[in-house]
């Protein structure tokens, strides 16, 4: 039989997530954020659970190929824009609407000859200092683009750094909507945080929120709210079966370093997924894990191959036991993915596009 590892990928609570953006946003367009392969769910994985979106945003050409290739007829936007000018054939081709974030950008446009004019997104650099132009410099860049011919509407974004924290947006919101001000065309401000945190303000989800991880299921402010307390679903589960069992008297050491010590006799099960498989290696003892749908933990350091966990408390738990190491346990026991990020020293959404490719992948 193949090795007992694999992920499911759960089109309902995709459904569920977005509908959940779509309330927290109310009367405000959604992007569906399918950038890096729907931050490893897969495009195609994750297209019937999102295709109610009113738009997929994105980066590479080829994974808006990919979406047109389903059958998707509506809007498609290139987050980062085009990357040479050549891109903007295929642009037209696809009909894709995609970010204007420098000067280049536009010059590519200017030079470009097309019989369809296009759809663009003029990014401003509010204070994230990544990508756009700056409020001194976003009124000309606008001028620019509203002279061309090639250009048909004008449409204005920009991306918070602190919308899951302590500082908030307000800065970067007054900076926006000054240097927007009285310009024609459709706003894009709110990422997955500011959608669920400020998405009843009107200048705040705009005409268009961008939701990203939360329509995975994971919460973009963890650990202040947890997804529970957004009502999300975890879009993703990562499950494997115990391979081994060992029994294991006071003093005895388990795994690579001789990381953990056993103070008293106990059982461990050995679990068939590894770093290799996309488990992050720095999860160490204590990181949650779910045997059987019951939270137990991990004890020692991760493998390439297997992890080893902790079944005291785990009754009747042995070789063939269900083992869930992000997601949703057959008894319905939910094991957040950012738990696991967090022990790990980093974010749901490392956990999800690090997924390896040899395991494997079903949709239910």
């Amino acid at each position: 039989m193949p090795r007992p590892i694999q992920a499911t990928i759960h089109t309902a609570a995709l459904q569920h997530n977005l509908g959940r953006a779509r309330r927290a946003a109310p009367d405000a367009l959604v992007w569906a954020v399918v950038k890096a392969n729907a931050y490893g769910h897969g495009i195609e994985r994750v297209f019937e659970g999102l295709r109610s979106a009113d738009g997929f945003a994105l980066l590479d050409l080829a994974e808006a190929e990919r979406i047109r290739a389903l059958g998707w007829r509506g809007p498609i936007l290139l987050l980062e824009g085009v990357f040479e000018p050549r891109d903007l054939e295929l642009c037209s081709r696809l009909g894709l609407w995609h970010a204007v974030h420098c000067d280049e950008q536009i010059d590519w446009l200017a030079a470009h000859k097309t019989q369809a004019p296009h759809r663009v997104f003029l990014k401003m650099n509010s204070g994230m200092n990544r990508l756009g132009f700056t409020p001194e410099r976003y009124r000309a860049a606008w001028a620019r683009l509203n002279a061309l011919t090639q250009v048909d509407e004008i449409s204005f974004m920009t991306h918070f750094s602190d919308a899951d924290g302590p500082r908030g947006i307000g800065h970067q919101m007054a900076a926006f909507l000054q240097a927007t001000q009285d310009l024609p065309g459709e706003r894009s401000v709110s990422n997955s945080a500011a959608t669920l945190r400020f998405g009843t303000e009107p200048q705040v989800r705009a005409d268009w929120v961008r939701a990203g991880i939360v329509v995975y299921g994971s919460a973009p402010d963890h650990p202040e709210r947890t997804a529970a307390d957004w009502d999300l679903q975890p879009a993703m589960t990562l499950s494997t079966r115990i391979i081994g069992v060992q029994h294991l008297r006071p003093g005895d050491t388990v795994g690579y370093g001789s990381r953990f010590t056993a103070d008293r006799a106990m059982s461990i099960g050995i679990a068939a997924c590894g770093y290799a498989d996309g488990y992050p290696r720095h999860c160490d003892t204590g990181t949650p894990v779910l045997v059987n749908g019951v939270r137990t933990r991990l004890v020692a350091r991760v493998s390439m191959d297997m992890v080893t966990v902790d079944l005291t408390g785990v009754p009747g738990a042995g070789i063939g036991s269900e083992v869930t190491l992000w997601g949703r346990a057959a008894n319905g026991t939910v094991l957040p993915i950012d738990e696991v990020a967090q022990a790990a020293g980093t974010v749901g959404y490392e956990l999800m596009c690090a997924l390896a490719q040899r395991v494997p992948v079903v949709v239910d």
